[in-house]
């Protein structure tokens, strides 16, 4: 490939990341463009080649800030010169240190448990000259802290009082405890119904008697309705109703089994009947003595079916004349539903695969997303209704799969799916593109407003609780965004945002990259 080529690429890779031609986009454009034919360019190297005339410690240290252009390796450098007056230095980092102590001993006496025993911690390792790994450890804990607290416990004290998250001191001078046995009572009130109708929906409809471990339950829930707020009640709920309704298939299973006897021996008997029709009067009659027999057979709950049996038997009985001829002509008909029957099934079959639905979260399939950018698209030609498409990618959702199960990504997919419905509106559209991959079409939109959405979707994500067999997920979500008006077609909004998708990856994930 020619010098000549690989320029024409790096001025359409700018046009369609929409930057501008400048010498630093124009550069980083080229490189990649080089790289991508396997071309070899020295400019390009330089600061990979400056990179190795440092220290072992400079270029450690030069790794950690993700440097990527010249500009940034001269800043870097001016920065570290800046910073050669090593008394100065020391100064600074001493004031700095004892700042940091004074803030962490502040948070020591806050009133959060886990804060104040990292900062107690985080004391400990100050006053032991601590190396940059160390240090650095210590800011993940606190990251994380962060990133995991969750203060939702205050909305419990909505029913007594204004709850100001900023100041829980003001939060709890203005608690109103007077009206609390009142709501305690009614709520236990209203736990006392809802545990009557539980126990009632647990008693088998088919089987003729209660399991013992559903009667014990039963008796727990009755005697004390609280234990419904418990979450260990939940499992041994649902444990419950699984067995409630495998009682009554088995007991479904031996009733019909034993109607299915019955039925069989009418149909055989029929066409033996049919077949000697000089002989249909005692036939019929054969059949009506095994039904009056089969009348006390133990399962008591088919009384009522074996007598209707009995009395068509009588009918029978009655109107034999003529069966035989009416059910050859008609066999020919049956026959033909028969093939009416059997195309219906194809055609669900075929109808089911064309579905728009994707199967696991219920969202538009990639099928169904294809058809709405058409006609998104055709309404821009046509009227020049701007649209914008954010593609969403779950970061590393492998993980998930890896540690977790298949299961427990599928919920994860599932309960994503609910956060983008969530967040959507009425006029826009979501679905999933493919795997851990989702896409939302919004209408009348401009860049602006897609990444308004984005921001709100990934927010929602990071602040979510995924939850499998009582153990948190932690998830994150990258989006790329790209609307309509600044490309050439819908196909390069959709490469465009796919692009910005990688780059938002690339930069670290957890966040939403644009134009």
């Amino acid at each position: 490939m020619s010098i000549q080529t690989i320029i024409k690429k790096a001025i359409k890779r700018l046009e369609l990341e929409g930057k501008l031609l400048t010498p630093d986009f124009y550069n980083d454009a080229f490189c990649k463009e080089a790289k991508k034919a396997g071309m070899d360019v020295q400019d390009c190297n330089q600061l990979e080649t400056f990179t190795k005339t440092l220290n072992k410690e400079f270029q450690k240290e030069l790794s950690t800030y993700r440097i990527k252009t010249m500009n940034e390796f001269v800043r870097f450098i001016v920065a570290k010169l800046n910073r050669t007056n090593p008394s100065k230095c020391s100064e600074i980092v001493e004031s700095q240190t004892i700042f940091i102590k004074r803030v962490l001993q502040v948070v020591e006496v806050l009133h959060n448990k886990e804060a104040a025993l990292l900062a107690k911690k985080s004391i400990d390792i100050l006053q032991t000259q601590p190396t940059a790994t160390q240090i650095d450890q210590y800011r993940q804990l606190w990251v994380n802290f962060i990133t995991t607290y969750d203060d939702t416990f205050l909305q419990k004290l909505k029913q007594v009082g204004d709850v100001n998250a900023e100041d829980l001191a003001e939060t709890i001078l203005n608690l109103d405890f007077s009206n609390l046995s009142m709501c305690t009572h009614s709520n236990n009130a209203d736990l006392s119904k809802i545990s009557a109708l539980l126990v009632a929906s647990l008693v088998p409809s088919i089987a003729s008697s209660v399991n013992e471990d559903i009667a014990k339950l039963s008796d727990r829930i009755k005697n004390q309705p609280s234990l419904l707020e418990s979450q260990s009640m939940e499992s041994e709920i649902r444990s419950a109703i699984s067995l409630r309704i495998a009682l009554d298939k088995d007991t479904l299973k031996t009733m019909l089994k034993s109607l299915d006897g019955v039925l069989d021996k009418l149909s055989l008997k029929l066409i033996n009947m049919i077949e000697r029709s000089d002989s249909s009067n005692s036939e019929i009659q054969k059949i009506k003595g095994e039904l009056e027999l089969y009348n006390e057979a133990s399962v008591s709950n088919f009384k009522i079916t074996h007598k209707k049996l009995f009395t068509i038997a009588c009918a029978l009985e009655e109107s034999t004349q003529g069966l035989s001829s009416d059910l050859k002509t008609h066999n020919t008909e049956v026959l033909s539903l028969t093939e009416k029957v059997h195309k219906l099934e194809r055609e669900l079959a075929t109808a089911k695969e064309e579905s728009k639905e994707d199967f696991l979260t219920k969202l538009y399939n990639k099928r169904a997303l294809d058809e709405f950018l058409h006609i998104k698209e055709a309404e821009y030609e046509r009227y020049g209704r701007n649209f914008s498409i954010v593609m969403f990618d779950l970061d590393h959702f492998k993980d998930v799969n890896d540690n977790y199960g298949h299961d427990a990504g599928d919920a994860v997919l599932v309960a994503f799916a609910k956060i983008l419905k969530k967040e959507a509106r009425t006029v826009d559209i979501v679905g999933r593109f493919g795997g851990e991959e989702f896409l939302a079409l919004l209408s009348d939109t401009d860049t602006k407003g897609g990444v308004v959405f984005a921001e709100k979707v990934r927010k929602h994500v990071q602040k979510a609780r995924f939850m499998y067999k009582g153990k948190r997920i932690k998830l994150t979500v990258s989006c790329g965004v790209s609307e309509r008006k600044k490309h050439p077609s819908f196909q390069h909004v959709i490469n465009s945002a796919d692009e910005y998708l990688y780059k938002a990856k690339k930069d670290g994930r957890d966040r939403v990259a644009y134009n």
